[in-house]
């Protein structure tokens, strides 16, 4: 009966053919640490021996390393070992290759981006790379591997490679699973960054090494001589305390290396769940437990699948110990992780612990659970991470000084460009993606390193928003572009309103006028903004005008003259106006106030002008009365003034602007039958001003207007001036 799954001689016979191949491509090279690189393939696949596992992973290491001296990788090794392997060893080879690149660069541009982001983005790239586990269990052996050496030559390891594994690998390992690996990256990383607190912690577990031996020695022959009078079968042995896990566990509870409660450690293997708990009964009958240090992780797994039952008791001496009971199942996970699941596959119909094996510990299911669920821990430590959309949908590109940069899938080199500054994207002209030109339309692919080709000035092009084009993918470099052109226009419509700004104080002889100051006085906050509106036609030059033209100088206290004219042509007659006490004088309305009748008005002796008609609360005949009083008549309309006479009276509409709204308020004076002779329209911040000269007989007519036009849609005010 055929399986999936080749058989170990066949596997042995995979890594042998692999190793026998890579040899005399490897044999001669070095890696920037200055180990061989065939010799960091076989401690890499030592790492992995001892982790259980398979042969074929262990022959990807060898493949992997040989891959980039290859002309054609994939197809060699797809050829000579199949495609399934190939598959392995090229993502594995890429991975190293783009974390091998950034060590490099990184060394040669220390000042570079920010560890914390640097680091995050590596632990994106692990995930966006590792859809199969089996190349995350490659790289953490080889790190450790890499570190190994560092530590027996004596070699500083660089304070970057050591915060990333701690910050990176070891947390990986841990969620995993793979303790074996995680506190030996630990231990390496935390002696590379902080060697004296390493050192003097060092000093202290050796200082007491013989006495806390005898008291270890002591404690495992008493539980097992207890535990064997129960009937129960068990291993006891001491547990080795990590020096990393006792200076975190110093660290967060504030406690000193002699107050710690479980540097005496002791570990009981049964070969049974149900022993599990019997065997805890009798440690605790045989010392005192302390109840609040007591974890079932049997009943309740941790994420990563390990189980256990962890105890802390005292003896009579009073020494604390830390007990962990396990079946052999749950140990040989919890020292080789997701590397375990290849031994118990095989099992039967149930794994270990009585977990089905075709369903929590399914190869393909258990492991990508696995990494899940740490990316899930990624994303509770980082919004922005968590808004991201899935890893599978994310690349990751570097730039030439070593930044990896966090794209969406299709993402092109302009969007690169703008995700790194928006300038670069504006002058972006060209790009080399590995080295070589390509258009700047193609996709790009995870592991690319990119170079941006740039332009002295200019901006991008109008054919990057055509969405058939393929120009741009992220929302962010859209936006950018649509931004860049919308500034081109908003700066010609800035540039057209200073324009008409401009030729209007040239014709009012007002170019020495300060532009802030005047932009100011007209309601705005700076001049710019003054052209802007005047360039959108939402504030008119007129207004301007009007605004620097100064009101009419007062008359002077000349003598007054007063001329008879004939009735016929009398100027009062036309409109409609007697001045008390003068048979016949020359009148004409003040075109400030408009006045119509029947509104209450006075007179006022101009010089050689007669006489200037104005509403009594017209402001300035209030300012002519107090400056010059004698010179103030009485005067008042026409019993009958002729229905022919028609009196020019300004009215002024404030509405929210929209469209058609100069057609229905023009419409409700044609209705009313009265003829508009001016208009002036004005809009500035979503309102509309208006202002009409109409020709009206009597000021009833001009109500009748004002109350048709109040009842127009959107306008809040309509007023005579």
């Amino acid at each position: 009966m055929e399986t999936d799954s080749p058989t170990t001689a066949a596997l042995t016979l995979i890594c042998h053919k692999a190793c026998n191949f890579a040899e005399p491509l490897l044999q001669d090279a070095r890696l920037d640490s200055g180990e061989s690189e065939l010799a960091h393939a076989q401690g890499t696949v030592a790492i992995l021996q001892s982790l259980e596992a398979t042969d074929d992973l262990q022959a990807a290491v060898y493949l992997s390393a040989a891959a980039k001296y290859l002309n054609k990788p994939r197809e060699v090794l797809a050829k000579s070992f199949g495609p399934q392997l190939s598959s392995l060893a090229m993502e594995a080879h890429e991975l190293m290759q783009l974390q091998r690149q950034t060590v490099q660069l990184a060394l040669a541009n220390p000042s570079g981006q920010s560890p914390a982001v640097q680091t995050e983005n590596v632990r994106r790239m692990m995930l966006a790379f590792s859809r199969d586990v089996r190349v995350v269990l490659l790289r953490l052996a080889s790190r450790l591997q890499t570190l190994r050496f560092m530590g027996h030559i004596r070699q500083p390891v660089p304070a970057f490679l050591a915060e990333e594994t701690l910050s990176v690998f070891a947390p990986l390992a841990n969620r995993l699973g793979i303790w074996q690996i995680k506190w030996e990256l630990e231990d390496l990383s935390f002696r590379a960054l902080q060697p004296d607190r390493y050192q003097a912690l060092a000093r202290l577990l050796e200082e007491r090494r013989d006495e806390r031996q005898a008291v270890v020695d002591q404690l495992c022959s008493d539980l097992s001589h207890r535990l064997a009078q129960q009937g129960l079968a068990a291993k006891v042995y001491g547990r080795p305390k990590h020096i990393y896990s006792i200076h975190k566990k110093m660290q967060g509870k504030d406690l000193g290396f002699h107050q710690l409660m479980d540097l005496l450690a002791l570990r009981v293997i049964v070969s049974e769940v149900s022993q599990c708990y019997a065997a805890l009964s009798e440690v605790h009958a045989l010392w005192q437990a302390i109840p609040e240090e007591f974890d079932d992780y049997i009943a309740r797994p941790k994420p990563n699948g390990y189980q256990s039952l962890h105890t802390v008791v005292r003896n009579a001496q009073g020494r604390a110990i830390e007990v962990q009971i396990r079946t052999q199942a749950m140990h040989d996970h919890a020292d080789s992780g997701v590397a375990a699941h290849w031994a118990y596959k095989e099992s039967g119909s149930k794994g270990y612990v009585g977990v089905m094996a075709d369903g929590v510990y399914d190869q393909r299911i258990a492991l990508m659970r696995q990494l899940l669920a740490w990316e899930r821990d990624l994303q509770a430590s980082n919004a922005e991470l968590a808004a991201q959309a899935p890893q599978d949908d994310r690349i990751y590109v570097m730039t030439p000084q070593a930044r990896i940069v966090d794209l969406p899938k299709g993402a092109t080199a302009i969007d690169f460009a703008y995700h790194l500054h928006t300038d670069l994207g504006h002058r972006c002209r060209g790009a080399r993606v590995d080295g070589v030109m390509q258009p700047l339309l193609t996709p790009l692919q995870s592991g690319q390193t990119v170079e941006i080709v740039v332009a002295k000035e200019g901006g991008p092009s109008r054919d990057w928003l055509h969405a058939d084009a393929g120009y741009l993918h992220t929302p962010r470099a859209k936006a950018k572009v649509r931004a860049w052109f919308n500034g081109l226009a908003a700066q010609a419509t800035m540039e057209k309103g200073r324009e008409a700004i401009e030729k209007l104080l040239q014709r009012e002889g007002k170019t020495a006028i300060k532009l802030e100051d005047l932009a100011i006085e007209l309601g705005f906050k700076d001049f710019e903004l003054l052209c802007e509106a005047v360039g959108k036609d939402e504030f008119s030059t007129r207004q301007i005008e009007t605004h620097l033209r100064p009101a009419e100088p007062l008359p002077e206290p000349d003598a007054v003259v007063l001329r008879k004219m004939s009735r016929g042509g009398s100027a009062s007659s036309k409109a409609g106006v007697l001045v008390v006490g003068v048979d016949s004088l020359m009148t004409q309305l003040g075109k400030c106030c408009r006045p119509a009748p029947p509104d209450a008005i006075l007179g006022f002796v101009s010089r050689g002008k007669g006489v200037s008609i104005h509403r009594a609360t017209c402001t300035n005949v209030r300012h002519m009365q107090q400056a010059h009083p004698e010179r103030i008549i009485d005067v008042s309309w026409e019993a009958q003034p002729l229905s022919t006479t028609l009196y020019p009276v300004h009215v002024e509409v404030l509405a929210v602007d929209r469209q058609g709204l100069l057609r229905d308020v023009s419409e409700v004076f044609a209705r009313e039958k009265l003829n508009v002779i001016g208009v002036q329209t004005a809009s500035f911040k979503e309102m509309a001003r208006m202002g009409f000269t109409v020709e009206v007989r009597n000021t009833q007519e001009l109500s009748l207007a004002l109350h048709g036009i109040q009842m127009v849609n959107g306008v809040k005010q309509a007023k005579r001036a």
